[in-house]
């Protein structure tokens, strides 16, 4: 067998670069096997010759194996079969199946580099908009696309507010005014109403508003004649203004139904706007001769007459006042002692009423119920005393005047008796005198009055008491 192999080798020489089966490994990523650079001596166009079994069993182990190589992709090399230096197939680490609609459906790069991460980042693919925060450049428009229309090149798209109507009108600016009376912004009237497309009915919103405010309080009114002046300019012109009060006249016959008091109250409306400028000074002028409704002629007469006052002193733009919230301590005790005073003269406990509720300060009212006791201490006569006793009563029962206010009151009297004791030396026998006919009067309870100070003396008495010291009160 020996003799044979050499024989054939002899007779068939070769290099020892053409047994070789190795391949260039840089072949080998282009997915194709590599052949060997030179042919085989006994292999022509591919066909072995048939020189011996032995070597035909082996050519076609070799071929096999080529076969098999060529078999196994790129991705695949180093994980599947590779041949040994004498031919045979060695078996290496298995790799894992591979489906052909996994690799389908599978998003991650395929070049094998990366981090296995979507491709363009999640951003490609059927149904996707783009990556986040990506911004488009503008589409430019194609001529020759078979749905351009050259009267849309140079279209500009707005936002289109549908005007509101009377009856939205009221419902939506209605809120807008309510909640300016709790905030008091002009401001955000100005951009709420700059929102809307008013149109028309632009001349609506002071008619409005003073509607509101007839059924306010003071505070809520002198917030609307801010608001008046406030708007004129930046969302409405004089003319409005102007027709806003024309259309408020002409309905004075309705709103003194719901507000005994209206046409002083829009008389006043406008005297303020004449005098912030928002109305012209010959607009009451302009109906004088041409009125027939009688309240809207007192409305007028009520503006003339303030107009006429403001130049002798008055001002104007304190007409309303101020609310409780923003007045100093000092002008609130001021204007009690004013409606106490008013109150001993008139004896009219409603008037005293609505002024105190005018004032707007129901956490201050027991400064109302300080000043009152005082009043009574000061005084000389019956008078005071029964007619204070018989307010506090009345305002008692009308609940004006809360429990704890009441208690306030007295408890301040208590604590500053000794000091006015000094101006009024009968002040703790007046005192005393008023607590008791309160609390027979249900104003106050029994702990209130026991509260109360009494001032002791001490007095000798005779020899023949045995010279003991009584305490007697005043």
């Amino acid at each position: 067998m020996a003799t044979d192999c050499a024989a054939w080798l002899n007779a068939n020489p070769v290099e020892a670069e053409d047994l070789s089966d190795s391949f260039v490994s840089g072949d080998e990523d282009n997915g194709g096997a590599v052949t060997a650079t030179k042919n085989i001596n006994n292999e022509i166009n591919g066909n072995w010759l048939p020189s011996s079994t032995s070597s035909i069993h082996e050519a076609r182990l070799k071929a096999k194996a080529k076969r098999r190589l060529r078999k196994n992709s790129s991705r695949d090399s180093g994980r599947g079969d590779s041949l040994s230096d004498n031919g045979d197939s060695v078996r290496g680490t298995p790799a894992a199946p591979t489906s052909p609609k996994s690799k389908l459906l599978d998003r991650k790069s395929r070049l094998g580099k990366g981090r296995g991460l979507p491709k363009k980042g999640g951003a490609g693919g059927k149904g996707v908009w783009g990556r986040s925060g990506e911004v488009y450049e503008p589409e430019e428009v194609d001529v020759k696309d078979p749905n351009y229309d050259e009267a849309q090149e140079n279209c500009v798209y707005e936002t289109v507010v549908p005007p509101l109507d009377e009856r939205d009108f009221e419902k939506t600016v209605t809120p807008i005014v309510q909640e300016y009376f709790e905030h008091g912004d002009t401001n955000e009237v100005a951009e709420l109403l700059g929102e809307l497309n008013l149109g028309p009915m632009r001349s609506g919103v002071p008619s409005l508003a003073v509607s509101l405010a007839l059924e306010a309080k003071a505070s809520h009114r002198e917030l609307t004649s801010r608001l008046l002046a406030d708007l004129c300019g930046p969302v409405l012109t004089r003319g409005d203004v102007e027709s806003s009060f024309d259309r408020l006249l002409q309905e004075l016959p309705d709103l003194v139904l719901d507000t005994p008091g209206a046409p002083q109250l829009v008389g006043q409306f406008i005297a303020r706007a004449v005098k912030d400028q928002i109305l012209s000074k010959s607009y009451i002028e302009g109906y004088k001769g041409r009125v027939d409704c009688e309240h809207a002629r007192a409305a007028l007469d009520r503006a003339a007459v303030l107009l006429k006052m403001s130049m002798g002193g008055l001002r104007i733009d304190n007409l309303w006042g101020t609310g409780g919230g923003q007045r100093p301590v000092t002008q609130l005790i001021k204007e009690m002692n004013l409606l106490l005073k008013e109150y001993i003269l008139s004896g009219d406990s409603k008037e005293a009423e609505r002024c105190l509720r005018d004032l707007e300060v129901p956490h201050f009212h027991h400064e109302f119920v300080y000043e009152a006791i005082i009043m009574v201490l000061e005084s000389k006569g019956e008078k005071t005393f029964k007619m204070v006793l018989q307010l506090l009563k009345f305002l008692w029962v009308s609940s004006i005047i809360t429990v704890d206010q009441m208690r306030r009151g007295y408890e301040r009297v208590y604590m500053d008796i000794v000091e006015i004791n000094i101006d009024v030396p009968r002040a703790y026998f007046i005192l005393e005198q008023f607590v008791d006919q309160s609390f027979s009067a249900g104003v106050i309870d029994e702990k209130l009055r026991d509260l109360c100070p009494c001032r002791g003396r001490k007095r000798f008495v005779s020899e023949g008491d045995g010279g003991r010291v009584k305490l007697e009160s005043y």
